[in-house]
C-alpha cells in the first residue's frame, strides 16, 4: 500500500490499468439528455476507446439511493424511500443499456457492500483522530420534529438575493451553503420558520488540506486539467476551506458507527463517493481481481467524470478524504463538463423541461447512436451548451446521413453490384491510392489525440473526416463511370474504398457502438477477430479486408428525420411550456369586497369594434369607433403594443360604457374595453363565446 500519495506532477503517462468513474446519479427521477451529454456519453468514449487498445479498463457507476432527495421523493409520493430507489435504479440501469453505456459494474449504495466500505472508511478517519467533533446549531422543524436536512430547507441566499435557494446551493448563482446561512428560512415540510436546535456532528477539516490542495491542483496540474475545472477549484481554495459536517440528522442512509452517533447518518456527499470504491470491489470479486490495484496502485490512473456542479466534490473533498485515508491514489483527471441547456432554457426536472432517455427510444427507435452522436457534437466541455431538435434533425441529416451512412451505402452498394459481394483484388496502387491510405493510417494517432486530451467533440469530428475521405475518394475517381472502360482500375478503387469502411467501423466503435454492430455485420466481421476490433489495427494493418472476403447486403445505417418528428418533440415541449406558465401563474390578490349596489353601477355591455387607428404621437394607444348597441363611441384604449388596428376591427368586446368620459391626447374617450392575459401571458380581449348574442346586450 502506498502511505500518503501525492502523484500529480504530470499526468500518469504509462499507466498500467485506467479506474474510470462516472458520477453516481441520483436515484429520485430518470434521467435525461443532460446527463448523457455531461458524464455518461465522454465516459463511455473513454472506455470504450482504451478498450480497443487493450488496455485494462474498470469503468464504474451506480446508483446514488442516500441523497435528501429521495425522502423528499418518498413524501412527495407517500411511499417509502427503498420504494423509489428500487423503481428509479431500475429505470436508469435499462436507460444505460439501452444507450450502449458500457459500465463494467453498475452498483446501487444501498448495497451491504457499499455500506461496509463506507462504514470502514468513516471509521479509520474517526480512530486516526481526523474528523472534528462538534456540537452545532442546526435549522429544526418544531411542527414536524425533525432537524431539517439541508434540501428541506429553502430561503434567500446571502450571495445573490435568490428567494429560493436550498440549503445547500443556490441553483441561480451557483453558490454552495450551508443551511444556516440562508435569510428567512422556510421548511419545506410544514412551511414553518425553523429553530436552531443544537446536535451533535463530525467535520472534516477541509483547511487543512488547504496547502496540499493548492499545490496539488493549481501547480502540478496545472497544465493538463481544463480551465473551467480550476477555475471552480480557485475560487474555492481563494475563500479559505473550512471543515465541512460528513454527519447529518436523517432517518435514511448510511448509520454513523460510532457511540453516541444514534439517529445520525453519513452525510450524502461522505458516502457517495466512496460508492466508486464498494463497486469496484463488488466488480473485482465477481471477476476475480484484486480491487486494491484499481485504487492504491501508484501505476493505476484515476479519472474522474462529472458535471459541474459536483466540481467541488470530486476535486476538493473526496481527495481530501483519500489523503486523509492514506492508502488511496489520487485523480489523474477530473474532465468536468458544463450545463447542457434545451431549446434555450435550462433543463430542468422538477419543470419537465427535459429529454428523458426513456422516452426519446419511444419516439426514435433504434437511433441512440443518432442521440449520443448529436450530444457529442454539441458537448458542453468548455461552456454551457444548448440542444435544439433542429440541429438534431440537422446533424442527423446532414452529417450521420448524408456523410457517414451515405459513403458506407455506397461502398457495399457498388461491391454487390460489380463483384457479388466479394472484395476484389487490387492492381496497381497510384499516387492518390497511396495518399489516402496513408491519410486513412494516420487517423487513429488523430482522434486518439483528442480522446486522451478529454475533447470528444473534436475527436469525433475526427472520426467524420475519415467518412468524408472516403467520399472524396470515391467522388474523384467515380468508379461508376469507369466500371466499362476500365475495370482493372475499378478493382483498386473498390478495394480502398473498402479499407476505409472497415476502418470505420473499428474508429466509430467508442462514438457510435450500435453503428459499429451494424457495420460488422453488413462487412461480415467476426468481432472474435482482434486484427478487426484492435483501435491500431487501423494504422498497422495492411489490409483490414482481405481479397476473397464476402461482405452482405446494403442496408441503411442512418435513416432520414422528417420535419414533422421534430414537430412533435417541439409541440412537446410547448406543452410543458403552456403547463409550466399555468402552475407558476400568479393570481392577483382579491380586492376589497364590494356590495351588490357597487356591482350594479357598473353597465356592461356587449360590443362590437367597428374602426380602429393609431393615436398620433403615443406608442400604447389605439382610438377605437366601438358600436355599443346603444351608440357608436370613440374609446381610447392602451393595447397598441399587443395589436394592429386592423386586427382588432370586427373584434366582439365587453364594454364599460358607464365609465366618466377622460380626455386623453385631447381625444374623449366614453368607456373601456375588458381584457385579461392567457395563459402565455398575452393580452386578449374578453368577449362572449356565443355567436348569437347582440350588441348592446347588457352583462350582468
Amino acid at each position: 500500500m502506498l502511505e500518503n500519495p501525492t502523484r500529480g506532477k504530470a499526468e500518469l503517462s504509462q499507466p498500467k490499468r485506467y479506474t474510470i468513474t462516472a458520477a453516481l446519479p441520483y436515484t429520485n427521477g430518470p434521467i435525461h439528455i443532460g446527463h448523457l451529454a455531461g458524464v455518461y456519453v465522454p465516459s463511455d468514449i473513454y472506455a470504450r476507446y482504451l478498450r480497443l487498445q487493450g488496455k485494462d479498463v474498470a469503468f464504474i457507476c451506480g446508483s446514488d439511493e442516500h441523497g435528501v432527495a429521495i425522502s423528499m421523493k418518498a413524501k412527495k409520493e407517500g411511499i417509502t424511500p427503498q420504494q423509489v430507489i428500487d423503481k428509479y435504479d431500475g429505470i436508469i440501469r435499462q436507460s444505460f443499456i439501452d444507450f450502449g453505456i458500457s459500465f463494467d459494474n453498475y452498483s446501487r449504495t444501498s448495497s451491504k457492500i457499499h455500506h461496509d466500505t463506507a462504514r470502514e472508511f468513516f471509521r479509520k478517519l474517526y480512530d486516526n483522530g481526523d474528523f472534528i467533533e462538534e456540537v452545532t446549531e442546526q435549522l429544526y422543524d418544531a411542527k414536524a420534529d425533525q432537524f431539517l436536512a439541508d434540501r428541506f430547507v429553502t430561503g434567500t441566499c446571502p450571495k445573490c438575493d435568490n428567494p429560493e435557494a436550498y440549503g445547500d446551493q443556490c441553483e441561480r448563482c451557483g453558490s454552495t451553503l450551508n443551511a444556516t446561512d440562508l435569510i428567512n428560512p422556510k421548511s419545506t415540510i410544514t412551511g414553518d420558520t425553523p429553530i436552531l436546535k443544537s446536535t451533535k456532528h463530525w467535520f472534516l477539516p477541509l483547511d487543512r488540506y488547504q496547502d496540499f490542495l493548492t499545490q496539488w491542483i493549481l501547480v502540478d496540474h496545472a497544465k493538463d486539467w481544463k480551465v473551467n475545472v480550476l477555475g471552480q477549484v480557485k475560487s474555492w481554495l481563494d475563500d479559505g476551506l473550512k471543515p465541512r459536517a460528513v454527519t447529518r440528522d436523517l432517518d435514511w442512509g448510511i448509520d454513523v458507527p460510532v457511540e453516541g452517533a444514534e439517529g445520525k447518518k453519513l452525510y450524502v456527499w461522505f458516502d457517495a463517493p466512496i460508492g466508486y470504491i464498494s463497486a469496484t470491489k463488488e466488480w473485482a470479486a465477481r471477476e476475480g481481481k484484486n480491487w486494491e490495484d484499481y485504487w492504491k496502485k501508484d501505476d493505476t490512473k484515476l479519472v474522474h467524470f462529472i458535471g459541474k456542479d459536483n466540481i467541488v466534490f470530486h476535486c476538493i473533498i473526496f481527495p481530501a478524504m483519500l489523503k486523509a485515508e492514506g492508502s488511496f491514489i489520487l485523480p489523474d483527471n477530473v474532465p468536468a463538463n458544463e450545463f447542457l441547456n434545451l431549446e434555450g432554457n435550462k433543463l430542468s426536472t422538477s419543470k419537465n423541461w427535459a429529454v428523458w432517455l426513456h422516452e426519446y427510444l419511444q419516439d426514435f427507435p433504434d437511433k441512440q447512436d443518432v442521440l449520443r452522436y448529436a450530444l457529442t457534437a454539441n458537448a458542453p466541455e468548455t461552456k454551457d451548451n444548448d440542444f435544439t431538435w433542429k440541429d438534431f434533425q440537422a446533424r442527423n441529416n446532414n452529417e450521420l446521413a448524408a456523410v457517414f451512412g451515405n459513403f458506407i451505402n455506397r461502398v457495399v452498394v457498388l461491391t454487390n453490384k460489380y463483384y457479388n459481394g466479394i472484395i476484389p483484388v487490387p492492381n496497381e496502387f497510384n499516387e492518390v491510392d497511396t495518399q489516402v491510405l496513408a491519410e486513412l493510417k494516420a487517423y487513429p494517432a488523430v482522434i486518439s489525440s483528442s480522446i486522451e486530451r478529454y475533447r470528444f467533440r473534436e475527436a469525433q469530428g475526427e472520426l467524420m473526416n475519415v467518412a468524408r475521405l472516403g467520399n472524396k475518394y470515391l467522388a474523384d475517381e467515380e468508379p461508376w463511370k469507369m466500371v466499362k472502360t476500365n475495370p482493372e482500375r475499378v478493382q483498386t478503387q473498390m478495394y480502398v474504398a473498402l479499407q476505409i469502411a472497415a476502418a470505420l467501423q473499428i474508429l466509430c466503435e467508442p462514438f457510435l457502438p450500435f453503428t459499429s454492430s451494424k457495420l460488422s455485420r453488413l462487412l461480415v466481421i467476426s468481432t472474435n477477430d482482434q486484427s478487426h476490433v484492435d483501435w491500431t489495427s487501423v494504422s498497422e494493418t495492411s489490409e483490414l479486408l482481405k481479397p476473397g472476403h464476402q461482405i452482405g447486403q446494403a442496408e441503411i445505417l442512418f435513416a432520414q428525420i422528417e420535419d414533422a418528428e421534430i414537430q412533435k418533440q417541439i409541440d412537446k415541449l410547448e406543452a410543458t411550456k403552456t403547463s409550466n406558465a399555468m402552475e407558476n401563474k400568479v393570481t392577483e390578490p382579491q380586492k376589497p369586497i364590494a356590495t351588490f349596489e357597487d356591482f350594479s353601477k357598473l353597465d356592461l355591455r356587449v360590443g362590437t369594434i367597428l374602426e380602429a387607428e393609431k393615436m398620433p404621437k403615443a406608442n400604447k394607444l389605439l382610438v377605437l369607433k366601438v358600436d355599443t348597441g346603444l351608440d357608436v363611441r370613440t374609446i381610447v384604449s392602451g393595447i397598441a403594443e399587443h395589436f394592429s388596428p386592423e386586427e382588432v376591427i370586427g373584434k366582439r368586446v365587453t364594454v364599460l360604457i358607464n365609465l366618466a368620459p377622460r380626455a386623453l391626447r385631447g381625444i374623449e374617450s366614453e368607456g373601456m374595453i375588458l381584457m385579461t392575459n392567457n395563459a402565455d401571458g398575452k393580452l386578449v380581449f374578453v368577449n362572449p363565446d356565443d355567436d348569437g348574442v347582440k350588441n348592446g346586450a347588457f352583462i350582468s
